[in-house]
C-alpha cells in the first residue's frame, strides 16, 4: 500500500546468481543464489521474482540447511517479493528459466549423467500432454467438497485450533487445521477435520492473506459464542504424480531435508501438485521421513516414468512428529 521508488538496475543472470546493480553506482543492491528463487513470472511489462532470504540471527554459512539438518528452512528464511518493470519483461523471466535449466544439464553431468541436448520446444511438447494432477479447482469447486460449519463454544474460550499456510503451488492458497486441541470446541463438534482448508471465518476470506492475519483474525473471535467457518474438506496428506519420460527433463523443482523450496511455474512437478513448503514423505510408496538429503536427491534425480510422492506441510509434519508444541488459537 505504500509508494515504493522506483531506481534504474541491471540484471546479471548466471547459473550460479542473479545480481541487480545500481545502473548509475553499479553497487551491488540484490545477490541472490540461483537455488533461492521460488518464483518467477512476467506480467506485461512487470517481471515478479520470489526469492528466499536468511534471516538476520541465522549461521552466516552459505548453506545453512545442510550445515544444521535439525533446522529447517521455515525458520530461517523468510519470502521477499522483487518487482522490475521493463520492456523486455518476458525475455528476462525466460532467461532465468534457461539459467535454471542450464544449472540442471550441469547438476546431470557432475552427477554422471551425460544428457541429450534437450530444447524448449521438446519440453513445451511435453508439458502439452499433461493436465493438472490433484488441481486444487477442480477439487475446490465441487460442492460436495465446500460447505460453511457453525460451530458452538463458550464466550471467552479460544476455537482450539493450529493453523498453517497451503503452501505455494496451491492455486487458492489459505491456511490449513494442523492440529485441533483434545476438548476444545473444534474438536467437539465434530465438524472440522486436519488438513481441511478454511476459506473464510464470519464472511471474512482468508485467501492470500498472511498466516499471521489469519491468525489474528481467529484469535479475535475468543468473546463470540458462535463462529461460521466456511471450509474446503481436504486430506492432511497431499498426493503428488509427476510424468517424466527421461532424466533428461527438469523435475522443475528443489529439495532440503525432505523440504520443498523452490518450484518452477508451469514444469512437471507443479503440473504433477508439487508445493513449496511440504515435507516428503514418501516416493513411490518408499517412506523417506528418516531419509538423508543426498539420498533424496538421488533417488529424485534418477527417478523416471510415473513418479508417486506423498507430502504435507511442513509446519504441519513438525508437530504430528512432535518436533513442535501447538499454540493453539
Amino acid at each position: 500500500a505504500e509508494p515504493q521508488p522506483i531506481t534504474e538496475v541491471d540484471i546479471f543472470i548466471s547459473t550460479q546468481r542473479i545480481k541487480v546493480l545500481n545502473a548509475d553506482s553499479q553497487e551491488t543492491m540484490i545477490d541472490l543464489a540461483l537455488r533461492t528463487i521460488s518464483y518467477i513470472a512476467d506480467i506485461g511489462n512487470i517481471v515478479v521474482l520470489m526469492a528466499r532470504r536468511r534471516l538476520p540471527h541465522c549461521d552466516s554459512q552459505e548453506n545453512v540447511e545442510v550445515s544444521d539438518p535439525s533446522q529447517d528452512s521455515k525458520h530461517q528464511h523468510k519470502m521477499i517479493c522483487h518487482v522490475f518493470e521493463s520492456e523486455d519483461a518476458q525475455m528476462i523471466a525466460q532467461s532465468i528459466g534457461q539459467a535454471f535449466s542450464v544449472a540442471y544439464q550441469e547438476f546431470l553431468r557432475a552427477n554422471g549423467i551425460n544428457p541429450e541436448d534437450l530444447s524448449q520446444t521438446e519440453y513445451s511438447d511435453l508439458l502439452s500432454t499433461q493436465d493438472m494432477y490433484n488441481e486444487d479447482l477442480v477439487h475446490f469447486s465441487r460442492s460436495e467438497n465446500c460447505k460453511d460449519v457453525f460451530i458452538e463454544k463458550v464466550k471467552g474460550e479460544i476455537l482450539g485450533v493450529v493453523i498453517v499456510e497451503s503452501g505455494w503451488g496451491s492455486i487458492l492458497p489459505t491456511v490449513i487445521i494442523a492440529n485441533m486441541m483434545h476438548a476444545g470446541p473444534a474438536e467437539r463438534s465434530g465438524k472440522v477435520n486436519i488438513g481441511d482448508q478454511i476459506m473464510s471465518v464470519n464472511g471474512t476470506s482468508l485467501i492470500g492473506l498472511p498466516l499471521s492475519t489469519c491468525q489474528s483474525i481467529i484469535k479475535g473471535l475468543k468473546d463470540q459464542s458462535q463462529i461460521k467457518l466456511n471450509i474446503v474438506r481436504c486430506p492432511p496428506v497431499t498426493t503428488v504424480l509427476i510424468r517424466r519420460p527421461d532424466v533428461r527433463y527438469q523435475l522443475g523443482f528443489s529439495v532440503q531435508n525432505g523440504i520443498i523450496c523452490s518450484l518452477m511455474r508451469g514444469g512437471i512437478a507443479e503440473r504433477g501438485g508439487v508445493r513449496v513448503g511440504h515435507r516428503i514423505i514418501e516416493i513411490n510408496s518408499q517412506s523417506v521421513v528418516a531419509t538423508p538429503h543426498e539420498k533424496i536427491v538421488q533417488i529424485l534425480s534418477k527417478a523416471v516414468g510415473e513418479i508417486h510422492m506423498k507430502t504435507m506441510p511442513a509446519a504441519m509434519y513438525r508437530l504430528l512428529t512432535a518436533q513442535e508444541q501447538p499454540l493453539y488459537i
